[in-house]
């Protein structure tokens, strides 16, 4: 990849990693209701869940996958299955579940998230189309964009987990919280509907 190349890819991630989706909405809920240090696991399982995914598609699972309809459609039921167990678990937290002994949602289940997160294999998939380049090696171009992608992503997450911890002033009063955590898990649950259609 060209300095040239590395730095187009570069913002491009950036700026998919920035701005809202499922994971950023994930993560301000994690900030509000637990603060930046107990929501790194969420921010550290959202990035590898996305590092991973950049990775295989990369290196060419993504063209697999959705190359065969019925693997790509059962994927697509799972994840909306499982982005509206999130968006439930995030709604239905209450104002006691943000105290020292709760845990919001964990590295494995964020790492998850990205697998069927429909703007995550948005940007996979478009990353790879546009960036990868023909005759080069798939292996080291997918490291490649792997370590470019996070590189952008854990700064940019980072920054929703700590928009998140700046709410939680404002969120002290128990009523505030269970009103944010209900519309930070409306959101999840509206970003279903571009996976089912």
């Amino acid at each position: 990849m060209s300095a040239e190349q590395a730095y187009a890819y570069l913002v491009f991630v950036t700026v998919a990693a920035i701005t809202p989706g499922p994971g950023n909405v994930m993560l301000t809920a994690a900030g509000a209701n637990a603060g930046i240090r107990r929501g790194l696991p969420c921010l550290f399982g959202i990035d590898a869940g996305m590092g991973l995914m950049m990775f295989a598609v990369a290196f060419g699972l993504g063209a697999a996958v959705l190359g065969h309809p019925q693997v790509a459609a059962s994927m697509k039921w799972c994840g909306a299955a499982f982005l509206l167990w999130l968006s439930w678990k995030i709604a239905t937290a209450r104002a006691s579940d943000a105290t020292a002994d709760a845990e919001p949602v964990g590295f494995l289940a964020a790492a998850l998230l990205q697998w069927v997160n429909p703007k995550a294999w948005l940007v996979a998939t478009s990353a790879a189309g546009t960036y990868l380049r023909p005759g080069a090696g798939a292996l080291e171009q997918a490291l490649w964009m792997t370590g470019l992608f996070l590189a952008a992503a854990l700064p940019s997450g980072f920054v929703w987990l700590a928009f998140g911890t700046a709410l939680r002033r404002w969120l002290s009063s128990p009523r505030r919280l269970r009103a944010f955590n209900v519309a930070m898990g409306l959101l999840l649950a509206a970003s279903v509907i571009p996976l089912l259609w």
